[in-house]
């Protein structure tokens, strides 16, 4: 009976500590919501706002299309942004993923090397676009390695995850038998952590494409510097085609994200 009763106390306890880090949570996203409605929330600057984005639509209506040969080149620049940006992200983090994962790397290496990634990807990609176009001049080049070096962070901290959960019993058999370092890593590491991997850096070419268009504002080409130009010159109608092209290939390229996906998973599980 006493080990009963401990046992009820005990998570009676565990329920309202629950209870009160939830209480806590929702009084201070309340807080941080009321703090950010306070400032947002001003009659007078939305009074206008929607019959100006109605005339907005009106003036863009119907897109125009007139000018889509020349939006061939922008199309490949944005999409061999996003590719070549994500690939230099995926081999930037895999060593360093690697590094990064508890248990692979000495301790003061490890803690360096995630102190790095954080502030990798704490600088936002289009931070990035503006630091490279001053350094290298306009064009794809300073998107690409914008795109990269914010993968870098991002996937870097993904792979580390990623390699901290693989399961043990499998590489210590292969070893237990001889096998060796490369073979290890072949049947004992590879099946585990490359759908993964494939995963979330699909995920990553995914948000890079949108990513790649926002970098045209700062000079790095592509179809967000054809969308910019076009809103400034007030091309309404040519803005939103260009929009239209951009959503055109955001579908393809999460279409083609899935497909990649799926067959990953599927040989996984057929393995």
């Amino acid at each position: 009976m006493m080990a009963a009763d401990l046992s009820g106390l005990l998570a009676i306890a565990s329920r309202r500590a629950w209870r009160s880090r939830l209480i806590a949570l929702a009084l201070g996203a309340g807080v941080l919501l009321a703090a950010g409605l306070a400032g947002a929330l001003d009659a007078e600057r939305y009074r206008e706002m929607l019959p100006t984005l109605l005339a907005l639509l009106g003036d863009a209506w119907p897109p125009q299309f007139e000018r889509a040969g020349h939006w061939a080149r922008p199309l490949l620049d944005t999409l061999t942004m996003s590719i070549t940006g994500t690939a230099g992200g995926v081999l930037c983090a895999l060593p360093l993923g690697a590094l990064a994962a508890r248990g692979l790397a000495p301790a003061p290496l490890r803690h360096a090397v995630l102190m790095l990634l954080n502030a990798i990807r704490s600088i936002p990609s289009l931070l990035w676009g503006i630091l490279f176009v001053a350094a290298v001049g306009f064009g794809p080049l300073p998107g690409v390695l914008a795109l990269a070096c914010h993968s870098t962070g991002m996937l870097g901290k993904f792979f580390a995850e990623i390699l901290e959960h693989v399961d043990r019993a499998p590489v210590d058999a292969l070893r237990s038998q001889g096998v060796s370092v490369a073979g290890v890593l072949r049947f004992g590491v590879l099946p585990q952590v490359l759908p993964r991997m494939v995963d979330v850096s699909v995920y990553r070419w995914e948000h890079n494409i949108r990513a790649a268009t926002t970098l045209g504002v700062v000079g790095a080409g592509g179809l967000g510097l054809e969308i910019v130009t076009a809103f400034h010159l007030f091309e309404y109608r040519e803005a939103l085609a260009l929009i239209l092209v951009l959503l055109a290939l955001v579908t393809v390229v999460n279409l083609v994200g899935a497909g990649v996906r799926r067959r990953f998973l599927d040989s996984t599980n057929n393995s």
